[in-house]
């Protein structure tokens, strides 16, 4: 059995006042309860920790042993709790969060810089992953991620534009194989693929034109886990890519990659920070999501 950390706290007051009256008052119960509350906790140890008198109370050897142990313990744990409580309200600690490489290159990190170096105080853990991570379970502060694919009891705040996803090839490759009339003819084709976390699963290339909507599982030579390599593979003629269209513009502009079913390319709603609605944030959770937001509105984008 332990002692309640309650009881330890009423025998520290009694020994720093050295006065049952003082310390009751001090902690708020009845001398006569403060009195019991000693006196067991004296019992459960098996020997006195104060020596009391009409006049005076002191500490036994017992107790001052016991005061020497707990004391700097139970200050520490004060002092914690104390940062804790404090940085709740500054824009300090870690901020945990989860995007893809392509939001986190392109939007999250240049958006953040300034923002880390105004507050130093302030740590940023970024995670790029392409599965919907459940942020509650993995202890994420935050999550970045297309609108439509975040649940309904987040709370989310716009911090891109919509996002268009593009097929290309580099002329070489395209040299050798005519490019894709139709999305059937993808199945012709060395397509690179981008592996999702979940084991065994590829990235669908989602494809829209009008009201038609197609899900196409391609096949190729190459899968990588983000969207980076899966460019650099497709300008380097390892076949097609399928990848965010801002991303590969300037490659088409300079002739070293082409388009192909441009009236194939998808829209999405953009990308939005959320979190837990029923979770109060934190100062550094808060000025992390208001730097994002900031970002996109100060483009214009209202």
């Amino acid at each position: 059995m332990k002692e309640n950390l309650n009881d330890l706290l009423a025998f520290l007051s009694v020994a720093r006042e050295r006065n049952f009256t003082r310390a009751a008052a001090q902690i708020g119960v009845s001398q006569s309860a403060l009195s019991r509350t000693v006196q067991a906790l004296e019992k459960h140890i098996g020997m006195p920790l104060l020596t009391r008198t009409t006049r005076s109370v002191s500490l036994t050897d017992a107790g001052e042993q016991l005061v020497s142990t707990i004391a700097p313990r139970l200050a520490e744990i004060d002092a914690e709790i104390d940062l804790l409580r404090s940085s709740h309200y500054r824009a300090a600690g870690t901020v945990r969060i989860t995007t893809t490489d392509h939001a986190a290159k392109t939007y999250v990190w240049p958006r953040l810089q300034p923002l880390l170096r105004e507050y130093p105080e302030l740590k940023i853990e970024l995670v790029n992953a392409y599965g919907l991570t459940d942020i509650v379970a993995d202890r994420y502060d935050i999550g970045i991620r297309l609108g439509d694919q975040i649940a309904q009891d987040m709370i989310a705040t716009r911090i891109a534009p919509d996002l268009t996803m593009a097929i290309v090839g580099s002329r070489a490759y395209f040299a050798s194989k005519p490019a894709p009339q139709n999305p059937q003819e993808l199945m012709l084709h060395n397509c690179i693929n981008l592996r999702l976390p979940t084991r065994n699963s590829l990235l669908p290339w989602e494809l829209r034109k009008g009201k038609r909507q197609l899900q196409v599982r391609v096949e190729g030579q190459l899968i990588f886990d983000n969207v980076y390599q899966i460019t650099d593979a497709a300008l380097d003629g390892f076949g097609l890519a399928y990848v965010p269209k801002d991303l590969v513009e300037p490659y088409v502009q300079t002739r070293q990659l082409s388009w192909a079913l441009t009236d194939w390319f998808p829209t999405f709603t953009g990308l939005h920070v959320y979190y837990p609605s029923r979770r109060k944030s934190s100062r550094a959770v808060e000025l992390v999501v208001e730097t994002l937001k900031a970002g996109y509105l100060g483009a214009g984008n209202r």
